[in-house]
C-alpha cells in the first residue's frame, strides 16, 4: 500500500499567527513549513523552520521545491519575494492583494472604488504637502506611513494645525522612501473588524462582526458577535465580498472598519489571519485559522457561524498569572512562546458562553483576578446593554 503524501503548506513569517495557522493545519492531515529571518521565531515551536532572508534567492527556491502552495504571516514580506515565489508555487492571497495592503494610499483609493467610504485622504510626499492637506482637510488628522505601518506604529496624530512641525519631525523622514498619507481623524463611536474568507473556487464566507478596542494602537479587548449589528453585518459583508471579489482574493483577510452615524467607514485591510479574529478559534465552528487552511489549499470552507459569545482578551509586553483564565468555565489560555518585551504581542485569552449574562460574570470574574477591570469595563459595559 502507497503511503499518502500530506500536503505542505509554506508560511511567510514566523510568528504567532504562523503557529496558529500550523496548529490548524495539522489536524487536516497538512504539514507546514515556516521562512522566517530569526531563527528564534516562535512558529519554530509548532513546525519546522527555514532561516533565511527575505532577499535570500536560494534558500527561497529550495522552500518553493518543498511546498504546495505559500501563504503570509504578516503583509510586510516584500513584494518581490512574493512575485519571485508565484513563478515557482501557487501563492494566496496573491501578490497583487499582498501589494494594496502594503500601501495605504492604494488601500484607500481601493476602499472608495469599491463603495466603501473612508476619511478625507491625501498622499503626503513632501512638508509643503502636509500643509496643503491640512488646510484642505483640517485637524484633528493622523499623519502615517503608507508603507510598514502596524499596530499603532508609523502614525502621528495632529490635535491642532499647529502640530504639523512636530508630525513632519517625527515622519518626515520616511517620506522619500515610502510616502505618507494624512487622513482626516474619525470621532467614530465604535470599532468593528469583518474577518471573511474567500476560497480558490470564489466561495465566500464571514464571521459575525467583531467590536474591538485599542490601547496606544493595539488591540485589546474583542467582542463578538459585536451587540446590535443587525443592521451592519449584511453591508459590512457586501463590502468584503466586493473588496475579495476584485483582488480575486484567497484565503482569510480583516476588513477594519469605523461606525459613525450608523454608517461604516473604512479603516485598513489586512491580508491574511487577524488579531480581531484570534476568539474564532474556540468560539465557532470553524476558527480562520482552520478556514485559511483550507481555503489556500482548495479544500471545502468551514461554517463561520459563532457558537454563542466570545470576548477575547490580548495580552501585551507579559503574560499574567494564567491561574484565573484556566479555572474560569469555557476559557482559552494562548501562550505564543515568546519572550516578554514591552509592546509585544505575547499570547491571549479567550472567555466564551452561551448568553451575555454568563459573559458578563465570567468576563468581569477573570477581569477582576488578573486586575485587569479597566480593561474588560467596555465589553462588559456593551453585553450589560444588550
Amino acid at each position: 500500500m502507497t503511503a499518502r503524501r500530506q500536503p505542505v503548506l509554506g508560511i511567510l513569517g514566523g510568528g504567532q499567527l504562523a503557529r496558529m495557522l500550523a496548529l490548524a493545519a495539522a489536524p487536516l492531515g497538512v504539514k507546514s513549513l515556516v521562512v522566517d529571518s530569526v531563527a528564534d521565531a516562535c512558529a519554530g515551536q509548532v513546525a519546522p523552520l527555514v532561516v533565511a532572508d527575505w532577499t535570500d534567492d536560494a534558500a527561497l527556491d529550495h522552500f518553493a521545491s518543498q511546498v504546495d502552495v505559500v501563504t503570509f504571516d504578516f503583509e510586510n514580506v516584500p513584494a518581490d519575494t512574493a512575485h519571485r515565489l508565484a513563478k515557482r508555487v501557487a501563492v494566496f492571497p496573491a501578490p497583487q492583494a499582498l501589494a494594496v495592503a502594503q500601501d495605504r494610499l492604494a488601500e484607500k483609493t481601493l476602499f472608495r472604488e469599491c463603495g466603501l467610504r473612508t476619511p478625507d485622504f491625501q498622499a503626503i510626499d513632501t512638508r509643503e504637502d502636509l500643509d496643503r492637506a491640512l488646510a484642505a482637510i483640517g485637524a484633528p488628522a493622523i499623519l502615517k506611513t503608507r508603507r510598514l505601518g502596524y499596530d499603532g506604529k508609523g502614525q502621528f496624530r495632529l490635535r491642532t494645525l499647529g502640530d504639523a512641525d512636530a508630525a513632519w519631525a517625527a515622519l518626515g523622514a520616511q517620506a522619500a522612501a515610502h510616502g505618507l498619507i494624512l487622513e482626516a481623524f474619525v470621532p467614530f463611536e465604535r470599532e468593528l473588524s469583518v474577518i471573511a474568507v474567500r476560497g480558490r473556487d470564489g466561495e465566500f464566507r464571514t464571521w459575525p462582526l467583531t467590536q474591538n478596542w485599542h490601547t496606544d494602537g493595539v488591540l485589546s479587548l474583542s467582542l463578538a458577535p459585536a451587540p446590535d449589528i443587525a443592521t451592519l453585518q449584511e453591508p459590512a459583508t457586501a463590502l468584503a465580498r466586493t473588496l475579495a471579489e476584485k483582488l480575486d482574493y484567497v484565503g482569510v483577510f480583516a476588513l477594519e472598519l469605523f461606525v459613525k452615524d450608523g454608517q461604516l467607514l473604512g479603516n485598513e485591510m489586512a491580508p491574511r489571519v487577524h488579531n480581531s479574529g484570534h476568539w474564532t478559534i474556540e468560539g465557532a465552528l470553524a476558527s480562520q485559522f482552520e478556514n485559511h487552511v483550507r481555503a489556500v489549499l482548495g479544500l471545502p470552507l468551514g461554517d463561520t457561524s459563532a457558537r454563542g459569545l466570545s470576548a477575547m482578551f490580548n495580552w501585551i509586553g507579559e503574560l499574567p498569572d494564567a491561574a484565573p483564565v484556566l479555572a474560569a468555565v469555557d476559557a482559552h489560555w494562548h501562550d505564543y512562546g515568546k519572550q516578554p518585551r514591552p509592546g509585544r504581542k505575547v499570547g491571549h485569552a479567550t472567555v466564551c458562553a452561551p448568553d451575555a449574562t454568563r459573559l458578563v460574570e465570567r468576563l468581569a470574574g477573570i477581569a477582576h483576578a488578573l486586575g485587569r477591570d479597566q480593561q474588560a469595563g467596555p465589553a462588559v459595559g456593551e453585553l450589560e446593554r444588550r
